[in-house]
């Protein structure tokens, strides 16, 4: 006959058979270890992830669109440089493909002052409102006259009404309407 097997044990029970006897720690030890273990250990973790909430939410699609700067003041000195160094660029690509195709150079200085003349937002800028206040009056007075003509009316001097009417716009100039 086999001799008989004790019986099985659950396995719950030789989980208390690796129990650690803490008895001989008291709880100073503890907090020691703690201070000098764990906490620099948490800073230099806590530390870290600062890069990582920057990446948070971030996939592989994601497109790192930061808000652009903003722009310099019109007429600005940082302003015309920049739109001065614009047009550089694009004359001195105009140049190259010129000569790449074998024909003669440009002065790039040269078209860059002469484009830099032609350019309206150069003006100050309230000579750029003038200029387009009195092109909408001009094109007030223009459509007046038409209706004039239409009426049998002799038709109004197009300039002399212009500077009329931009004077009465004017602050502290005394109106048509006054009987001035």
């Amino acid at each position: 006959m086999l001799p008989k097997r004790a019986p099985r044990r659950p396995w719950g029970r030789h989980f208390f058979a690796w129990r650690c006897h803490t008895s001989g720690v008291d709880f100073g030890t503890v907090i020691w270890v703690v201070v000098l273990v764990v906490a620099p250990l948490a800073a230099v973790l806590f530390a870290g992830a600062f890069g990582m909430l920057d990446q948070l939410g971030r996939g592989g699609l994601f497109v790192d669109e930061r808000p652009p700067a903003p722009a310099p003041a019109a007429n600005s000195p940082a302003a015309i440089a920049e739109r001065e160094e614009d047009i550089r660029q694009l004359v001195q690509a105009r140049n190259d493909r010129r000569q790449a195709r074998g024909e003669g150079s440009l002065d790039v200085d040269a078209e860059v002052r002469r484009l830099m003349e032609l350019d309206p937002s150069a003006q100050p800028e309230e000579e750029q409102q003038d200029v387009a206040l009195r092109a909408e009056v001009r094109q007030l007075v223009i459509a007046r006259n038409e209706r004039r003509a239409a009426r049998g009316q002799p038709p109004l001097d197009v300039e002399a009404e212009v500077d009329r009417q931009l004077c009465d716009l004017a602050p502290g100039a005394p109106s048509s309407a006054d009987g001035v």
